[in-house]
């Protein structure tokens, strides 16, 4: 008999409405802005989710929700199971749920880059032992372990982010919330550190939010929400998100250079599938419909 084994939601939102008040000097309301707009959405354990948007489009305040930064003001949100309005498992929260921001300064603090690694495990009362191979383990991932010995502040940007999200893989939280954290780096950074949060997901079966403008960073991904004005305004797998290629346009979005590139010869009468994600898919594609 076939057994089924079904997926746990990690993280789940309910109309959340989260408002952001503008005041004079005097302290009288002269705006307000409704970042979050009412989005419930759901997030299985295991899954690896990206989140798109152009700026001011809500996506980060959002992901804030996720690890209860910042509480609704209206509507509910779940982290593994636990609502974050109770405060007593705020803890437990934190523990399930690591966020990594685009500012790495915001993170770090020990002098040491190994001892900020390792900071998180302890508080959480790892033994010794395994948390300095967590931290090996996790500078080797985001490509830092030859600067364990060096100050944070020696750092340039991209390194700093390495160090923050390395911190965050050490604790082994069972979902990760990365906000933009590729901002600050190179390709080749970039690169590494999304192919270090795709072994966690894949192997370790860790959840991953993403939250990124590089379109090419999400093609990888189980699941794409966008947003846009607070709302969830558009969700799927990437081929389908990013086979509506005017859509996003509409949004102020881009698509990864070589779904664009494809869509462009299809509009010019190449007989291509729609949502191509990877040069071997449009190689491949290529070479079926006219031959190798």
């Amino acid at each position: 008999m076939r057994r089924v084994i079904f997926k746990m939601d990690i993280i789940r939102t309910k109309d959340v409405v989260y408002e952001y008040i503008r005041r004079d000097d005097e302290g009288e309301v002269v705006g307000i802005t409704t970042a979050v707009d009412h989005v419930s959405l759901s997030v299985q354990q295991g899954d690896f989710i990206a989140i798109l948007g152009h700026n001011g489009s809500g996506k980060s305040t959002l992901a804030k929700h996720f690890n209860a930064i910042l509480l609704p003001e209206e509507g509910s949100v779940w982290v593994d199971g636990k609502l974050t309005s109770e405060e007593d498992k705020l803890w437990d929260i934190r523990q399930s749920a690591g966020m990594v921001f685009q500012n790495p300064d915001n993170q770090i603090i020990a002098q040491v880059v190994e001892e900020d690694v390792g900071f998180g495990p302890e508080n959480m009362g790892v033994p010794t032992e395994e948390i300095w191979r967590r931290v090996e383990k996790s500078l080797k991932d985001v490509g830092m372990y030859e600067y364990r010995k060096a100050s944070p502040n020696k750092l340039s940007g991209g390194q700093k982010q390495r160090i923050s999200i390395a911190g965050v893989l050490a604790m082994k939280p069972k979902c990760i919330i990365l906000d933009e954290p590729t901002a600050m780096l190179d390709p080749k950074g970039r690169r590494e550190v999304i192919e270090a949060v795709t072994e966690l997901n894949k192997k370790e079966g860790v959840t991953v939010i993403l939250i990124t403008h590089y379109m090419e960073e999400v093609v990888g991904a189980d699941k794409v929400f966008v947003m846009d004005g607070g709302k969830v305004v558009m969700q799927g797998t990437p081929r389908q998100v990013f086979s509506l290629v005017e859509d996003l346009k509409a949004l102020r979005l881009d698509v990864p250079q070589v779904t664009l590139l494809a869509w462009e010869l299809k509009k010019r009468g190449l007989e291509l599938p729609e949502g191509i994600l990877t040069k071997e898919e449009l190689t491949e594609s290529l070479a079926e419909a006219y031959g190798r």
